[in-house]
């Protein structure tokens, strides 16, 4: 490898590491606010026309949108077999995350009864069992020496996540040790996928990334905490824009996430001009720049739209 594809693999490296617990925050998240006790009796019927509200119409309006785009920008030629597919598994690949919210809501009003009359010690068996099969059973078979059977584990999945951010939001950890989980699955996940990438190879390379691997887990699990002991005047102060940008950013998660892909393939491919990507500039500079660029462009272009009346119903 020449010195500018290393500084590229590292860059990438040290940045995918950082975002690794960015999902499992939100699904953590999620659980910790549908999986609330109080929110047992909620009848099915309003329970899931709130959720229809929620990402019905987005997935709907965003999914023309990205059919659109592949057969408009990106050229795809599309028949009635790749739509339907598309349908089915999703219109661009960012969508996965909208077909794990419908899963995970199917199962929201069973899990709801799960996490009200189980007391915290079957919770934690819960967990224990989904972290066994779900982190420690393929690390055991990374080795290839020694191969577990995964069928005694079936817990495994994001439902752990999901039922961990309902127990989370009942207990609390010392901040030390805290800080101490998130450091260390940090620099697991970037010095063990270099040292599985320099032993075994680049079929390998994504094995720490993977949201279900001890170290993400154990990150999360961290940050999770950790953000969720920081009080909001902590964040935004008395600084009026401050608590105006986060307050806009944490209402349009949504139309952001399912926006922000055409942002960030026009800047990388140079639909208006001019390419931000890692063959322009230092990677440890363009993957911020990039992202930071997206983020503000996606909101800027968001908030308008949502004031047109109805239109913020469609979009999230």
């Amino acid at each position: 490898m020449s010195r500018d594809e290393i500084v590229r693999w590292w860059a990438s490296n040290f940045y995918n590491s950082l975002a690794r617990p960015a999902i499992p925050l939100f699904i953590m998240l999620t659980g910790a606010l549908l999986l609330q006790s109080s929110k047992t009796d909620e009848p099915l019927k309003a329970f899931f026309r709130k959720r229809w509200r929620r990402i019905g119409l987005p997935f709907i309006f965003w999914g023309v949108a990205y059919f659109a785009w592949r057969f408009f920008v990106n050229g795809e030629a599309l028949d009635g077999t790749s739509m339907v597919q598309g349908i089915l598994t999703g219109p661009y690949t960012h969508f996965w995350y909208l077909y794990l919210l419908i899963g995970l809501y199917i199962l929201t009003p069973v899990f709801r009864i799960v996490v009200a009359y189980s007391g915290r010690k079957l919770l934690r068996y819960f967990l224990v069992i989904w972290f066994v099969g779900t982190a420690i059973v393929p690390l055991v078979n990374l080795s290839e020496k020694y191969v577990l059977n995964a069928n005694v584990f079936l817990l495994t999945g994001w439902i752990g996540y999901f039922v961990l951010g309902a127990y989370l939001s009942q207990v609390r950890w010392r901040t030390p040790i805290l800080r101490l989980l998130l450091v260390l699955g940090y620099l697991w996940t970037i010095f063990g996928t270099y040292l599985l990438v320099a032993t075994i190879g680049e079929q390998q390379s994504q094995f720490f990334y993977n949201s279900f691997s001890f170290n993400v887990i154990m990150g999360s699990v961290a940050l999770f905490q950790l953000l969720s002991a920081v009080p909001m005047h902590a964040i935004v102060g008395r600084l009026s824009l401050v608590n105006r940008l986060v307050r806009e950013i944490s209402q349009n998660t949504l139309p952001i996430y399912l926006f922000h892909v055409m942002v960030m393939e026009t800047l990388q491919k140079g639909y208006l001009g001019f390419k931000i990507s890692l063959t322009t500039m230092n990677p440890f500079l363009e993957i911020p720049l990039i992202t930071i660029s997206t983020l503000f462009i996606s909101l800027g272009i968001i908030m308008p739209l949502k004031k047109i009346p109805h239109f913020n119903r469609l979009i999230g």
